[in-house]
């Protein structure tokens, strides 16, 4: 009950803010950047934080709504180097703007992944996970391009049971990246 009440209220206040953007913003035209993007992530249990690199396209329909696609690449090590754990997550995500500059972000991604086992007993195996996210950012113009930086947060359930004394990892993790996107 107290989840759903807390919930009710941040969606309420979200949409007020959403509603204080300036008048000027309600003429604008919906826009579409894209670019390149770097983050830093750290999985919980994994052995070490690590870099992430991808590509981001952006489209803003509306002064306060927006979506995001993105593709990624990064790597994690798992069990003192036991297994290494390669993912393409492909994320859509949409962006409330209650300030011109700033965002909230929620959505959706499929982590297609590689399972790397650094032991003669398993085989390496591919799969695809599904994960969501939330987070949010800010978004600063700068001419043709803005800076974008944001952290979120994402929820992905690896299976790690085959392995040996590691079978109860948790493969959540959070990435604070940042990036430019080329205005069109």
């Amino acid at each position: 009950m107290g989840t759903m009440r807390n919930f009710t209220i941040v969606t309420s206040i979200a949409v007020a803010l959403g509603a204080l953007a300036p008048q000027t913003a309600a003429a604008q035209k919906p826009s579409f950047a894209v670019g390149p993007q770097i983050g830093y992530f750290r999985t919980p249990d994994a052995d070490e934080g690590r870099l992430m690199v991808g590509a981001a396209a952006r489209l803003k329909f509306l002064p306060f709504l927006g979506a995001e696609g993105s593709i990624n690449y990064r790597s994690d090590d798992f069990g003192g180097d036991a297994v290494t754990v390669r993912s393409w997550p492909v994320m859509v995500t949409g962006l409330l703007y209650p300030f011109p500059f700033a965002y909230a972000a929620v959505g959706a991604g499929w982590h297609n992944t590689t399972f790397d086992f650094n032991t003669p007993l398993l085989e390496n195996e591919s799969s695809q996970e599904f994960g969501w996210h939330f987070g949010g950012g800010l978004e600063i113009p700068a001419g043709r391009v803005n800076l974008v930086g944001d952290v979120r947060y994402v929820f992905l359930d690896y299976d790690f049971e085959e392995v040996p004394g590691i079978g109860d990892q948790d493969a959540d993790f959070y990435v604070l990246s940042a990036g430019l996107l080329f205005k069109f």
